[in-house]
C-alpha cells in the first residue's frame, strides 16, 4: 500500500469492547460457600484490587492476587479517573475457579463513559481468602495498551499520547500534529464534538493487531485505525486512533499529519455516523478535510486513480463497502479511498462545504442505508442519485484525465 493509506471504522464493524452481560451461575456443593456469598466475596476481591489500581497501591495490589504484577507501574503515566470490575458470571467449584467480568474505565478529560472491556479471571481460595491468578480479554477481543508493556504518556493540548516501547520525544511529535489536527478538524467540520483525541502507539504491527483483537497481516501498510461506537455521544467513551508504528511512522511530516487530521475527523463524525453511511462517504469525507487546504492538486492526491483514468479505467460507480476492505489489492483499496474524497471534493467545489457538512448529516441521520444517500441527494443538493454519479464520473475524468 502506498504508506498513507489507513483505515477507519464503518457503522456495524466498530472496534469496540463488548460487554458480556451474562448472569452469574454456579452452585452450592457439600460445605463450599454458598453460591451467593462466594459471588459478593470475588466481587469485594475485585473492588479492592480496583481501588489499589486507582491508588497506585502496590500492597494492597498484591494482596488481591498475583495475575499481571506490572500493572500498576505498566499504568503509571496513564491519568485515570476511574477504574472498577463488574464480576458477570462465575464458573466452577471448589477452591479454583473462573469468572468474567467487565473492567470499567476512564481516561481523565477524554472518557465521558466508562470503556468496556471484557475479561476472563481465573480466582484460587487460600486460607479462606479469594485471589486473582490470571486475569486475559475473554477470547476473540482485544488487549488494553498497558498489557502490552509501561506506557508512556505525553499530553498535548487537544491530545493525549500513548506509547508502549516507544520514546517519549517520538510520542512528543504525534501530539503536536494531533494538536493541529484538532482544529484543523474544527475549521472544516466545527466545534460541537470533544475536540481532542486519544493516540495510541503500540510497539509494532502486532501489538497494533492485538489492541484490535485481529490478526495483524491484516493492517500491515495500514497506518492508523479509529475505534468508537457508532453514533456516539457525548457521554460516550472517547474513540482511540491506533497507529500502526511501522506504516506510520514512515510517512513524512505530511503524510503524517493527513493521516492524524483524516482520523480526527472521524472522531468528530462519530456521532452522526451511523449504519446508513456508505464508507465511501465516511472515508471521502476524512480525506477532504486531510487535504483540505494543503494546496495538492487531484492528482497528487489521488494518484491511483488518476492512473486508473489514463489507462481507460476510469470507474462507473461509486465504491461499495467491499472496496475498503484491507486484505486485497493495494491499489484497489487505494482507488476506493480516492473515489470517495473526489466525490466530496466534488460536493465542496460545486455545492459548497456546508452543503457538503449537510448531505453527510442527513445521509448519517437516516435509519438505514437503503434510500439514504438518495434522500440526501434529493433533500440537500436537489439532484438524483443517477445524476449524481454521472456528474462524479465527469469530474474524476475533467480532474484526473
Amino acid at each position: 500500500m502506498a504508506g498513507r493509506r489507513r483505515a477507519m471504522s464503518r457503522a456495524g464493524s466498530f472496534v469496540v469492547p463488548v460487554a458480556l452481560l451474562v448472569g452469574l451461575s454456579g452452585c452450592e456443593r457439600g460445605a463450599e460457600t454458598p453460591v451467593d456469598s462466594r459471588t459478593a466475596a470475588v466481587q469485594r476481591v475485585l473492588d479492592r484490587r480496583a481501588d489499589a489500581v486507582l491508588d497506585g497501591d502496590a500492597g494492597a495490589y498484591r494482596a488481591t492476587g498475583g495475575a499481571d504484577p506490572y500493572l500498576l507501574s505498566d499504568l503509571a503515566e496513564v491519568p485515570l479517573k476511574s477504574w472498577a470490575y463488574a464480576l458477570t458470571r462465575l464458573d466452577g467449584s471448589g477452591s479454583r475457579i473462573g469468572a468474567e467480568a467487565e473492567l470499567r474505565y476512564r481516561v481523565d478529560g477524554y472518557d465521558g463513559a466508562p470503556v468496556v472491556a471484557a475479561r476472563r479471571l481465573t480466582l484460587e481460595r487460600k486460607d479462606g481468602r479469594w485471589r486473582v491468578v490470571e486475569d486475559e480479554p475473554v477470547k476473540k477481543s482485544g488487549r488494553q495498551l498497558w498489557e502490552q508493556g509501561r506506557v508512556t504518556a505525553v499530553q498535548g493540548d487537544h491530545s493525549l499520547v500513548l506509547g508502549v516501547g516507544q520514546q517519549r520525544s517520538v510520542l512528543r511529535s504525534y501530539a503536536r500534529i494531533a494538536d493541529d489536527a484538532v482544529p484543523a478538524v474544527v475549521d472544516a467540520w466545527g466545534s460541537d464534538w470533544a475536540r481532542g483525541v486519544v493516540v495510541l502507539v503500540p510497539e509494532s504491527l502486532d501489538g497494533m493487531g492485538e489492541l484490535l483483537g485481529a490478526p495483524a497481516s491484516g493492517y500491515q501498510g495500514i497506518a492508523a485505525v479509529t475505534t468508537g461506537e457508532a453514533g456516539g455521544s457525548r457521554t460516550a467513551p472517547a474513540d482511540r486512533v491506533i497507529l500502526n508504528p511501522e506504516a506510520y511512522g514512515v510517512l513524512g511530516t505530511f503524510g503524517k499529519q493527513v493521516v492524524l487530521t483524516h482520523e480526527t475527523t472521524h472522531v468528530a463524525t462519530r456521532a452522526v455516523t451511523s449504519a446508513a453511511t456508505p464508507l465511501w462517504l465516511s472515508e471521502g469525507y476524512a480525506d477532504w478535510v486531510g487535504y483540505r487546504g494543503t494546496g495538492r492538486t487531484a492528482g497528487q492526491a489521488a494518484p491511483e486513480l488518476q492512473r486508473a483514468v489514463r489507462d481507460g479505467g476510469a470507474p462507473a460507480e461509486l465504491p461499495d463497502d467491499a472496496a475498503f476492505g484491507f486484505s486485497g489489492d493495494a491499489a484497489e483499496l487505494a482507488r476506493a479511498y480516492e473515489s470517495g474524497w473526489m466525490a466530496c471534493r466534488m460536493i465542496a467545489d460545486r455545492w459548497g462545504e456546508e452543503k457538503l457538512k449537510a448531505f453527510y448529516r442527513a445521509v448519517g441521520g437516516h435509519r438505514q442505508r437503503a434510500g439514504a444517500v438518495e434522500g440526501a441527494l434529493a433533500s440537500v443538493l436537489g439532484v438524483e442519485e443517477k445524476d449524481f454519479v454521472a456528474r462524479w464520473r465527469e469530474y474524476v475524468r475533467s480532474e484526473l484525465g
